[in-house]
């Protein structure tokens, strides 16, 4: 978790954990990020490597390359592989680019 918080840190981009609380919104670009669930390697009924799944979502108002590359710039840097996948959110007319990946 801590090399997640140093990446979202280095973005320079707002984050908050899976949503911002009522009160606290922040205007566009911001990021919500959260643990979905784990892909650990086991055996014989033990966890030998623990493997979480983070996503990280960086919302825009409009399509921001400059926004996009401070993510990407900071996951490289830390050496974390992950895949990006794009969706416009019309309901909130913001698009969502999301980043997967497991660490």
């Amino acid at each position: 978790m801590d090399k997640i918080l140093a990446v979202l840190r280095e973005t320079g981009i707002s984050f908050a954990y899976d949503h911002f609380a009522e009160g606290e919104a922040v205007e566009p670009p911001f990021i919500c990020y959260l643990f979905p669930g784990s892909n650990n390697f086991a055996a014989d009924g033990k966890v030998y490597h623990k493997i979480g799944r983070v996503n990280i979502e960086l919302y825009t108002d409009k399509k921001d390359l400059k926004a996009e590359q401070k993510v990407k710039d900071a996951l490289d840097a830390a050496s974390i592989f992950y895949a990006k996948s794009e969706v416009w959110i019309d309901s909130e007319k913001l698009y969502e680019v999301l980043y997967e990946m497991e660490v």
